[in-house]
């Protein structure tokens, strides 16, 4: 039995619970968990049978674990933080089978760019790209197997890579933390023997399975604080929203049909919430937990009797599983606590109903390519893609082509730190937008003046401090100061001057693709940019198809004369066909300065 089982989709997002400071009682229930985690520990060393120490410490973890990111969920302090619409890929595709459709069949395989002899990496591409906790929103599963060489060899596909296997190998790329897919092929080193990679055999196809399990329908619920304690129902679905906090929201559903029989051993999360905050965007997610308190109880329950025996035995396992189904057979409703980086004003909830699913199997047998980001061929390489898929925050980011002064000014956030008093530091940020991109290299200004100040006995601003040139560094591109604190007479209260802000002049124009200028070229899902006439330092594209909506970029290659020479043209890939071009130039970069008065933080005396 694997006891982890009833715990393994607990949902947490632990991963991205920042550490936060804690009140009094914060602080106590801390202490009380590592109490708690101690005396379980102490117990399980009195363990003496190794399947039910192993068994205890598994759900006993487990349990400790959930109320662990229970208190840190709680207590984390809510600070905004935006994310994207990860559910407006649904609105795209008639049904969700069209969406598992466009995802398996838009992957491809791409050989990265290696400067070692002995590993090349793959790097398989999806159409869609998640982020967690909002991976593809339906189950699937994705396994390699093999991949084929040049010399028409086949190397299996391992888990991990093996320092005593003397041959070629393939497993997971030592970078699978962010990306998770990628795998590296492997070549032997030879102590004091040169090998050029390149007189390898070199990876040609990737071999593997993808299952993915689509739901019959999505249903979407827009909820208010309205809502709380209300039932919601559409069709066989029903939704209570049990509580809405400032960052969090208590959601329970019920489907009168059974899971269908191809996902009843899945148990898929139905539920997917997101949450807007007053401006209307979409906040980030910091965690949920996905046990109600009657199913916590109920795994409580066992870990006391596992606790009470003395030895494991195949009985004890047939009455813990017996159990677990006869309690799971009686949950009729799904029950998630959610918990967004932000104060929610209403919530959208989108239901996947399995009741009734499609389970899609593929080999994939996925040639393997190559698109350098800067390429020294003379021809442009086809990559034709047989899905359409749409960008869905190019209309947000494109907003910033007509961003203000007052705009960009008030967007600036300053801080400073004085731990180090060498290395003193004031930084001047601001959101990176399209307009930043498009601001190019081209920067000119180095005016940045700056005095720092002593204060009077008020704590006022004083008197002007003289210093030498090697006390303080502005550096405005990148908008910070550094100064050295024991370089300077009398320790400084404010700093006062101006720093150099940039704002681009951005001209929009929209073009038919069946009548591009000179300079551009479509061909196929390609487009062709002569760097003669459209420089990529002062122009962007983005392509529209029939429907209106904004493509998304697959990837983009720079052709080049030489290699870090002159770039002849661009080329740039979209996952469909494209019928209309928005092209954006900056025609101007104006210099602002922006004025501070900042109050300096006072270093710790020692």
């Amino acid at each position: 039995m694997d006891v982890r089982s009833p715990l393994a989709s607990l949902g947490l997002c632990v991963a991205l619970l920042a550490a936060s400071g804690c009140s009094p009682s914060d602080e106590h229930k801390q202490a009380t968990l590592e109490e708690k985690t101690a005396q379980f520990e102490q117990s399980l060393d009195t363990i003496q049978d190794p399947r039910l120490k192993e068994a205890v410490g598994e759900l006993g973890g487990s349990l400790l674990l959930l109320e662990r990111a229970r208190i840190k969920l709680d207590t984390k302090p809510v600070e905004t933080e935006y994310g994207e619409n990860a559910l407006a890929v649904l609105a795209h595709y008639p049904t969700p089978q069209a969406l598992v459709d466009t995802y398996i069949n838009g992957l491809f395989v791409l050989r990265k760019n290696s400067h070692s002899d002995y590993l090349t990496d793959l790097q398989p591409v999806f159409p869609f790209s998640f982020n967690m906790p909002d991976q593809f929103p339906f189950p699937h599963g994705l396994e390699w197997q093999s991949v084929t060489l040049s010399n028409n060899k086949v190397i299996p596909f391992q888990p991990e890579w093996s320092e005593t296997d003397p041959g070629i190998q393939l497993s997971p790329s030592s970078s699978n933390l962010t990306n998770p897919d990628d795998l590296t092929v492997t070549y032997p080193f030879i102590e004091g023997i040169e090998t050029d990679n390149k007189s390898q055999p070199q990876p040609v196809m990737l071999k593997g399975q993808v299952e993915v399990i689509a739901p019959s329908k999505v249903l979407a619920f827009d909820l208010t604080r309205q809502d709380v304690g209300q039932k919601r129902t559409q069709e066989n679905i029903t939704l209570t929203l049990l509580a809405l906090e400032n960052n969090y929201a208590e959601i329970e559903l019920s489907n009168t049909s059974p899971l269908a029989p191809q996902v009843a051993d899945e148990s898929p999360n139905p539920l997917l919430v997101q949450a807007r905050d007053t401006t209307g965007q979409f906040l980030s997610r910091s965690g949920s937990i996905n046990e109600s308190a009657s199913q916590v109880a109920f795994y409580e329950q066992q870990l006391a009797q596992m606790r009470k025996q003395n030895t494991w035995s195949e009985a004890f396992e047939k009455q813990l599983e017996d159990a677990q189904k006869a309690f799971e057979q009686k949950q009729a409703s799904h029950y998630a606590k959610v918990y967004f980086n932000g104060v929610i004003d209403t919530l959208q909830v989108n239901v996947l109903d399995f009741s009734d699913a499609t389970v899609t199997h593929k080999d994939l047998e996925l040639p393997v390519r190559r698109f350098d980001k800067n390429s020294l061929e003379k021809t442009v390489q086809g990559l034709p893609m047989p899905v359409t898929v749409y960008d869905d925050q190019a209309a947000d980011w494109l907003k910033s082509a007509t961003l203000s002064e007052d705009q960009l000014k008030s967007s600036i956030t300053i801080s400073q730190s004085v731990e180090d008093a060498s290395a003193a530091h004031i930084t001047f940020d601001h959101p990176f937008t399209f307009n930043d991109d498009l601001v190019g290299s081209t920067r000119t200004s180095s005016d940045a003046p700056l005095t720092f100040f002593t204060a009077d006995d008020e704590g006022n601003r004083g008197e002007p401090i003289e210093l030498p040139t090697e006390a303080f560094e502005v550096d405005p591109w990148r908008g910070a100061i550094t100064y050295d604190l024991n370089l300077f007479p009398e320790t400084p209260a404010y700093a006062v001057g101006s720093i150099p802000l940039f704002l681009a002049t951005i001209e929009k124009n929209t073009l038919d693709t069946t009548h591009l200028p000179k300079g551009l070229l479509l061909k196929d899902n390609a487009l062709i940019v002569d760097q003669a006439l459209f420089p990529s330092d002062s122009w962007r594209f983005f392509a529209k198809d029939a429907s209106g909506n904004y493509l998304k970029e697959i990837l983009g290659v720079s052709h080049r004369a030489e290699e870090y020479g002159t770039a002849l043209f661009d080329v740039h890939y979209f996952y469909g066909q494209p019928t209309v071009l928005e092209t954006y130039q900056r025609t101007a970069l104006n210099t602002l300065q922006y004025g501070f008065e900042v109050k300096l933080d006072k270093p710790e005396t020692k």
